[in-house]
């Protein structure tokens, strides 16, 4: 398996941490590293053998604490979980304090929680590449996941045409726009006007995309939103810490939800040009509390369930680009 050199000692906290191609390489590697992992035995040698990682998450989560344990493990790493019951950041002691003492002990650090200003701190003290499974602000390897689970559909990233549906000003939504602007594919987001991504976001998938020769826009009509899209993205509709707005974000993104009737809008159903994705959970059947009183919510259970749904092999995904990560900074 051959580094990318130039991540070696890096931390990925934005996808802005890394050039456009370096993002590609990355997801090149991750196709790579799940190649390796499904190769018969007997398994390659182990690339992170003798190092500690630290999952430190203030948020509760599946996929990014399992991705990150498996990939770890599978390479010959030590992953310890830290819980928010187990670190004290600005309670007992600050976060510059507890990366100090993290970076003594640890190779790399992978956070998950609220505040993007954390990861930040993190990486400025630690002395250790840190790594971002999700803050408020951008969730750099759920996109990579995505950008990978792509390709492995599609063959390329070249020429396509994604759709994401629904609130559109949250860490996945902004964090997608801006890597499809450097891996060169359109990206249209849907969304009320209230959900619009922010000037920033939006300035920085501009950029972006004007290097990339390809564009990013905003249309507050689904249905026009998605003609064209090969593929179609939703996330749930109300993030973490903000279950207070419950009610009033489902009556908003009610008209954005993901179902066949929008599928079929994208012109691209019968030539089998059109997947769907999901960063995972999804409110999409019967079996939650939720929609057992509310029904499907951003996404329908024909969708979901459909052939062209591709969201475990998304969600498996995570587990090679967060490997892929992981060794591009700690192998020299």
């Amino acid at each position: 398996m051959n580094p990318i050199p130039s991540l070696y000692g890096k931390s990925l906290l934005t996808l802005d941490d890394v050039t456009d191609a370096e993002m590609l390489e990355l997801v090149a590697m991750s196709a790579r590293m799940k190649a390796r992992r499904d190769r018969p035995s007997p398994r390659p040698r182990a690339l992170l053998a003798g190092k500690n990682i630290v999952l430190v998450f203030e948020k509760a989560s599946t996929r990014t604490r399992c991705a990150a344990t498996v990939a770890a493990s599978e390479e010959g790493a030590h992953a310890e979980y830290l819980g928010k019951n187990d670190i004290h950041f600005g309670k007992k002691e600050s976060v510059a304090d507890s990366a100090r003492v993290l970076g003594r002990m640890f190779d790399g650090i992978l956070f998950r929680g609220f505040s993007h200003g954390t990861v930040v701190q993190l990486a400025t003290y630690a002395g250790v590449p840190v790594w971002n499974g999700l803050t408020d602000d951008a969730h750099p390897t759920q996109i990579l996941a995505d950008l990978q689970t792509m390709q492995q559909h599609f063959g390329s990233l070249s020429g396509l045409k994604v759709a994401y549906v629904g609130d559109g000003r949250n860490n996945v939504a902004t964090s997608l726009m801006h890597g499809c602007a450097k891996a060169g594919v359109d990206m249209t987001v849907c969304c009320p006007p209230e959900l619009e991504p922010g000037a920033m976001a939006m300035e920085l998938a501009e950029e972006a995309a004007k290097r990339n020769r390809c564009r990013v826009k905003v249309d507050n009509d689904p249905m026009s939103g998605v003609r064209g899209a090969n593929v179609l993205y939703t996330d749930v509709w109300v993030s973490m810490g903000e279950e207070s707005q419950f009610d009033q974000r489902v009556k908003l993104l009610r008209p954005y939800q993901v179902n066949m009737d929008l599928v079929r809008r994208t012109g691209n159903l019968e030539k089998n040009r059109v997947i769907f994705l999901h960063c995972l959970p999804a409110f999409h059947n019967h079996d939650t509390e939720v929609t057992r009183k509310l029904g499907p919510l951003e996404v329908t259970d024909d969708v979901f369930e459909a052939p062209f749904s591709k969201v475990f092999d998304q969600a498996e995904n995570r587990m090679h680009t967060i490997k892929a990560m992981m060794v591009a900074s700690l192998v020299e």
